[in-house]
């Protein structure tokens, strides 16, 4: 487990509060750490009574158990460390920071929990109890009410470019539209950004670049599958049938010299357009592809490099870039990138970041988006006005009635999705005038942990993985599109599979590793033993896998026709992880063009009005590919900065506004 050294004492609670409450700078992570670990040791020295007792306590969290230690007299809080916990990054480590350090500043444990990481705070709160009660003190005596915070005063701020949604779209349109020299405004819903894309676990898909030209080309079975598709299932789709015809010749031109990885925007375009069963925006298509591999070099600019390249689910070739760590292991995708993006955000003077700040409406000057309304935490008012407006606020995955209004059949799934993915950024753009497209078309993802709703990434069956029903049988090509797994996963005993790894998987992945300490697996020593510990027939598993192992040293499956195969499963122990399809993406969203800039219902432009990222529709059509939502957000978050920041440099300014009046 992680061992976390965040004692807070009163001067870090409050450095830490006016970050949330939306300064006109948030501090950094590593400030307020180092802040955090400064006043901490001077309390300690300072201020601990002789009398004062230390104890420890344990709560359930979002992700297993957190652990803390108390150090307290029988009325009086004066430290508290999280010393154990595997809550998420980017997520649950802000609650670490900030529920510790209100508790100490208030005496109470009655404090509110952080908005999107309830899970962790409540842990940590609970586990606190834990530890009056075990130094046997009553946790009532530490139940003071804390005062509501005083209304915070209205706020009105100009800007060039004002950006509602601070995850990956949001903060990668600010970081480009800062970078034109523009003044940004990035205002976000929840205490911490990083919306849905914090929770990414796969990677970039990206077509042609110089990393894939270090993998050995062996999928040529998945080349052939997909033209084969093509022909069979899409002869009346024009599009579809044209790019099948440039990549069956780029296909042939690369057999006759087979230099490099194969690879084309091309086929990232068919694989995109099969994937979303024709529906997709052709033009969209074509821009998330072909700005795909400048992506990653973007990406690098900034510090964040996935150069590792895997196979995903739909994907014809080994595409999506992950990032590793520094023995070599595949990271969560969000994990590693949002804290990247965070950091670049706080670099750059010239963006103002404000948290707790709920966008709820538009403003518009005639046809012309203005700048926004918001309401920080306290009910406050906050007006920013700017030249170009940018909606990157994510869709309504977290929103399950508005889910259920638009496809009812997915009425009680649970969800993979952030707390703050309600859908106001869609609300707010309709109620200008923007139109909408594809909102019935929402993705369930087959492999969510069956307890938890956490998300398993898709890259462990590209890796290798497989998935076994209640009888212990195979029942799918593991790596097909997310809404064929996940309809074959919802047709098997009780609506559930097991996904299978062994531990050579596990050597060379981070991210099973933290699965397997979150305590999400089940284990064996050989496939008797895991049978046995998933609650399968031993004897039919036992065959399911020396099949596929079979299958795996041939590379052929007579069975469900998977062309990716990596390794054979036969290095012991053995792990499963009961999974279930959840609730995961929106398709749906406003509709843009390939400029990002929001259109109405006839097709014209809304001047000064720009969407990236989930809070669009267009670009995926009835089904998104796994990695292609990190793509969308990086390629069309860097457009719409691009051009928010251009806009702003030929409309007026709110300044320049006010003069003329």
């Amino acid at each position: 487990m992680k061992k976390m050294n965040l004692v807070l004492g009163f001067a870090a609670a409050a450095s830490l509060l006016v970050t949330a409450c939306g300064s006109s700078k948030t501090e950094t992570t590593a400030a307020a750490t180092e802040a955090t670990t400064t006043a901490a040791a001077t309390e300690a020295a300072g201020e601990i009574p002789a009398d004062a007792v230390t104890a420890t306590g344990t709560a359930k969290g979002n992700n297993g158990d957190v652990t803390v230690e108390v150090t307290m007299t029988k009325d009086k809080l004066y430290k508290i460390e999280v010393t154990e916990q595997q809550e998420t990054e980017g997520i649950g480590d802000k609650a670490i920071a900030e529920i510790p350090g209100k508790m100490i500043e208030n005496n109470s444990v009655k404090v509110d929990a952080v908005s999107g990481a309830t899970n962790t705070s409540n842990a940590i709160i609970e586990a606190v109890k834990a530890a009056i009660k075990s130094a046997g003190f009553d946790p009532a005596d530490f139940e003071n009410e804390i005062a509501t915070a005083a209304k915070a005063e209205d706020q009105t701020l100009d800007a060039d470019v004002v950006i509602v949604g601070a995850g990956g779209a949001g903060m990668t349109a600010a970081i480009e539209a800062a970078d034109a020299g523009k003044t940004v405004v990035l205002v976000e819903s929840q205490a911490m950004v990083g919306g849905n894309s914090v929770r990414a676990t796969g990677g970039l898909n990206a077509a042609k670049t110089k990393w894939q030209d270090e993998n050995e080309f062996g999928e040529d079975a998945g080349v052939e599958a997909k033209l084969a598709t093509a022909k069979e299932k899409y002869a009346d789709n024009a599009d579809i049938t044209a790019l099948a015809e440039t990549v069956e010749k780029q296909y042939a031109d690369y057999q006759a010299n087979p230099t490099g990885y194969f690879d084309s925007v091309e086929l990232f375009e068919l694989d995109t357009m099969i994937g979303g069963k024709g529906l997709n925006n052709f033009d969209l298509v074509k821009t998330l592809c072909s700005e795909s591999a400048d992506a990653i070099d973007w990406l690098d600019t900034i510090g964040a490099e996935m150069h590792n390249v895997g196979s995903f689910g739909g994907a014809s070739v080994k595409r999506i870039h992950r990032p590793v760590d520094e023995n070599g292991k595949t990271l969560a995708v969000g994990a590693y990138l949002i804290p990247i993006l965070e950091k670049n955000i706080e670099d750059r003077e010239n963006i103002t970041l404000l948290l707790d700040t709920t966008a709820d409406k538009i403003l518009m000057d005639g046809d012309q988006a203005v700048g926004i309304h918001a309401t920080g935490k306290t009910g406050n008012s906050v007006t920013v006005n700017a030249a170009s407006v940018v909606l990157t606020s994510g869709g309504f995955g977290a929103n399950l009635a508005m889910v259920e209004q638009y496809k009812p059949e997915l009425k009680g799934f649970m969800t993979t999705n952030a707390p703050g993915i309600q859908g106001q950024g869609i609300e707010m753009a309709t109620e200008v005038g923007a139109a909408t497209v594809d909102m019935d078309q929402i993705q369930i993802h087959p492999t969510v942990q069956y307890d938890t709703a956490a998300l398993i990434t898709e890259g462990l069956r590209g890796d290798g993985a497989i998935l076994v029903n209640a009888e212990g049988q195979r029942f799918i090509d593991e790596v097909g599109t997310r809404d064929v797994v996940s309809a074959a996963e919802i047709a098997q005993t009780d609506s559930y599979s097991w996904l299978v790894v062994d531990q050579k998987m596990v050597d060379a992945s981070a991210v099973i590793q933290g699965y397997i300490k979150k305590g999400y697996t089940v284990t064996g020593e050989d496939y008797k033993a895991l049978a046995e510990a998933m609650g399968v027939d031993a004897a039919a598993f036992e065959e399911t896998m020396t099949k596929w192992n079979g299958y795996v040293a041939d590379k052929k499956d007579p069975d469900f026709n998977r062309t990716s195969f990596a390794e054979p499963l036969d290095t012991a122990p053995y792990y499963a992880i009961k999974v279930t399809a959840g609730v995961h993406h929106t398709m749906g969203g406003v509709k843009i063009n390939t400029s990002t800039e929001v259109l109405n219902e006839q097709d014209a432009v809304i001047p000064g009005l720009y969407a990236a990222g989930e809070v669009t529709g267009g670009v995926h059509g009835a089904n998104r590919l796994g990695g292609n939502a990190v793509a969308d957000f990086t390629v069309f978050g860097r457009i719409a900065g691009q051009n928010a920041a251009a806009h702003a440099g030929t409309a007026e300014t709110p300044a320049e506004t006010k003069a003329a009046a």
